[in-house]
């Protein structure tokens, strides 16, 4: 009988220390999927300008990379490719910070200008659970952004995209 105990302690001890040592941690890793979007946008420089904005996300899956776009319709309509580094914040949230170019014409201002500037794009974007719902946020700043007197502009948006 006190075979039977020792060799039962034995298998327990054995047992617990190896799940111990192949026991790793989760970790998060970046929201899957790209998707596009629309939601709306507010300029907060050369006074309030509201308008809508499409966005774009393509993903790599094997890297925490994403190529992005915007596309931003006010007064004057202003596109804005990014490439930005993810960090997963956990299961179901990205925070980002992409840089990239405006790309505008024309003299009268879009929510981030109107001149060829460069940008910077932090953000988050959210997966909603079970669905292909993302839901995002992010702001843009534009360097030089103005023909006229230069400056910086900045835009905030947010929208609901569709994952694919």
């Amino acid at each position: 009988m006190k075979y039977l105990l020792e060799l039962g302690s034995f298998i327990a001890a054995s047992t617990v220390f190896g799940l111990l040592m192949g026991y790793q941690p989760a970790q998060a890793q970046v929201a899957y999927g790209s998707y596009v979007g629309v939601g709306p946008t507010v300029g907060l420089t050369d006074g309030i300008q509201v308008g809508g904005v499409l966005a774009f996300r393509y993903k790599l899956l094997e890297a925490p990379i994403s190529f992005r776009a915007q596309a931003l319709i006010g007064q004057n309509t202003a596109v804005v490719p990014t490439v930005s580094y993810d960090l997963p914040l956990n299961w179901q949230t990205d925070a980002y910070l992409g840089a990239g170019l405006v790309l505008t014409g024309g003299d009268s201002a879009s929510p981030v200008g109107n001149k060829i500037s460069f940008a910077l794009q932090p953000g988050v974007d959210y997966v909603v659970p079970n669905s292909n719902t993302v839901i995002f946020g992010n702001a843009i700043i534009a360097f030089d952004a103005y023909r006229d007197g230069g400056g910086a502009a900045v835009a905030v948006q947010g929208g609901v995209g569709l994952r694919f």
